[in-house]
């Protein structure tokens, strides 16, 4: 069962996944030991997937957001296969979620700049068949986390 001190750890992690044991068992008014046992158990239990470093997009030359959406008029096994692997092979493309409405699907992408768009267009129709591609500049962030709230556990 999760408890509050779990729920606790869970979110502390998301805010720094390299916050010592001893800062964490402090925080939570646990013993080092006991903290150490609890995330183990919160891992091995699949709570926590992996532990990753979130790097400066404007460090990296990554600084523009484009999102992609996208409308396809076929839905043939082949064809998902062909596009999961597109878009997988794309390093720019951040996330793919299959969307009801509209469109089929949105794409996230981290670009230098807005004219890298094309070179992106280009990689996705050559390797997929699609109806249509509405592509939307990020203008500002408003809000930018991975954190996911805790409290529905």
């Amino acid at each position: 069962m999760i408890d509050d001190r779990d729920r606790r750890l869970l979110a502390l992690l998301q805010k720094d996944a390299e916050t010592p044991l001893n800062e964490l068992a402090e925080k939570l008014a646990l013993s080092p030991s006991a903290c150490s046992r609890r995330l183990a158990r919160l891992k091995a239990d699949g709570y926590v997937t992996r532990t990753m470093a979130v790097l400066s997009r404007e460090k990296i030359n990554l600084p523009t957001t484009v999102y992609l959406l996208v409308k396809t008029s076929r839905h043939s096994e082949d064809w998902l296969q062909r596009f999961h692997a597109a878009v997988s092979s794309i390093p720019e493309i951040l996330e793919v979620h299959r969307l009801t409405g509209n469109y089929d699907y949105i794409l996230k992408l981290a670009l230098p700049n807005v004219e890298y768009y094309d070179t992106i267009y280009k990689a996705i129709i050559r390797q997929v068949e699609l109806s249509d591609m509405s592509a939307h500049i990020s203008m500002e962030t408003v809000k930018l986390s991975t954190a996911l709230p805790v409290g529905h556990i």
